[in-house]
């Protein structure tokens, strides 16, 4: 178990975020206008569909 005086890498918290990447990267933005337009989306459906 790790001690407040260690360094965070040697608590597993560093390493994990250290790891290379693989995949697409999206940033913060692109995540918001997405998940606005699927919430659009199924709004206008809803209301089409009822």
């Amino acid at each position: 178990m790790a001690t407040l005086n260690q360094p965070q890498s040697q608590a597993g918290i560093l390493s994990f975020y250290d790891a290379p990447e693989r995949g697409p990267k999206f940033g913060a933005k692109s995540i918001l206008i997405a998940v606005a337009a699927f919430t659009i989306i199924i709004m206008v459906l809803d209301h089409f569909i009822l």
